[in-house]
Formats: structure tokens, sequence, C-alpha cells
């Protein structure tokens, strides 16, 4: 299967003043389409870094990432964000939701510049909102928001879905509705799907687990069944 994505030699240093501190140390890594991936590793092992990298966010000191056949590394700003508005969507550990708006109005944020969006009803409905479409940020429950925020994500239908810590400002019950909220989107509508965690009670929903520490890969572990979310526990 060819990669949706494909890194080689990702090097990221940070320079503050006379001090540089390496955050990436050499990444290579294969995203394929479709698939389920879990970045696993503590705080400033390169997770975060390695994410934006690979969603156009922020570029590498060294090696290249490519997304089919555009090479993220060489491709100018304009590139960059044509890129992030049509292939990828994005969901924070925080949902960013605007509090004036319903979780409709802030789905259709996103479905006004796309250029095949879903109906935002029919990205909240699958994540499980259906009945919520007409309330406000400030009536929905943290789980709720960040739904919503991961149906802001799916309904421009993006390639790829990156998820940073999603789950870390809940607790254990409505996290897991969360990632059933995620499992179901990439059953459903086949988008790849890489979450990044320091929790390894997650890493039973993926496809594959690269751990990282120290910005390197240092294990790499492949499901041939996945876990079902009922069963996390953490």
């Amino acid at each position: 299967m060819t990669p949706l994505f494909e890194a080689r030699g990702l090097t990221k240093i940070y320079r503050m003043g006379e001090v540089e501190v390496p955050a990436l140390r050499g990444i290579d890594l294969d995203i394929l389409p479709g698939e389920f991936l879990v970045l696993l590793g503590h705080s400033g092992s390169g997770k975060s870094t390695l994410l934006n990298i690979i969603g156009g966010l922020d570029v590498p000191t060294a090696g290249h990432v490519r997304f089919r056949d555009l090479d993220l590394t060489a491709a100018t700003d304009a590139q960059l964000t044509a890129f992030r508005r049509q292939h990828v969507g994005f969901v924070f550990q925080f949902y960013n939701l605007i509090p004036s708006l319903t979780a409709r109005e802030n789905v259709e944020l996103v479905t006004d510049i796309a250029d095949d969006p879903m109906p935002a009803a029919e990205a909240l409905a699958l994540v499980g909102l259906g009945a919520r479409l007409d309330h406000f940020p400030s009536q929905l429950s943290g789980g709720e928001q960040q739904r919503v925020a991961i149906a802001r994500a799916i309904a421009r239908q993006p390639a790829v879905l990156l998820c940073d810590e999603p789950t870390g400002a809940l607790d254990i019950t409505t996290g897991a509705v969360v990632l059933d909220a995620l499992v179901e989107v990439n059953a459903t509508l086949k988008t790849t799907i890489v979450v990044i965690t320091h929790n390894a009670a997650i890493k039973g929903l993926a496809d594959r687990v690269v751990t990282l520490a120290d910005g390197r890969i240092i294990n790499e572990e492949r499901h041939a069944t996945r876990q079902p979310v009922s069963e996390i526990r953490w």
C-alpha cells in the first residue's frame, strides 16, 4: 500500500539564544491510508513536534515529509495553507469552540471554506450529537464539546485527522465516548487518524503504535485486532 505520508530523517532543533534544543532526531515514519495510528510518549518526547510537521504547521530543520505527491518540506506557504485546508483536520486537547455559536454553527464555520463538505448535521450525527445541533457550548459537557470539535474537523472530509491529546482534559467515562467517536469516524469515513497521547491505555485502539522518547522512535507495534473502546481502562 502506498503511504499517505512518508517522513525520512525528520530532525527539528529549536534555538533559544545560543542554546540548541533537539526535539526530533532523525525520524523515519510512513502513515498508511485509513490507518488508526497512536503516537505514544511522555511530555518532551517529540510527538507534538512530529504531529505539527506532518500537519504542515511547522517545518523540520532537516529531513523531509511527503503527503502523496506533495513534498511538504519544499512547499510554499500558500501550498501549505491549501494542504491544511483541503486534507487535514485538527483536534486539540481544548475544544476552541466559539461560545456564541451553536454546535451546528461551529461546524458550519469550516464547511463554508471546504470544497466538498459534509453537512454539519451529518457530521454531528456521526459523533453522536444529532440531537444537540442547536445547543451552545455552555449547554454541552466537556466530552460533547470535544465531539463537536471532532465533527468540525471531519466536516471538510479531510484525508487525515490529527489529534493532540484529545482526551487529556476529560475523565475516563467521557474520554471513552470521545475515543468511540474517533473509532467511528475511522471505520465509517476511512479517515486516517493519528492520535498523540502519553496514556498507554489508549494504544489498544490502534492498528499501530509508535513510541517516541527523546526525539526518536524507540518502539513500534502492530495489532492484528483492535481493542474495543469498552475495554479501555486508565
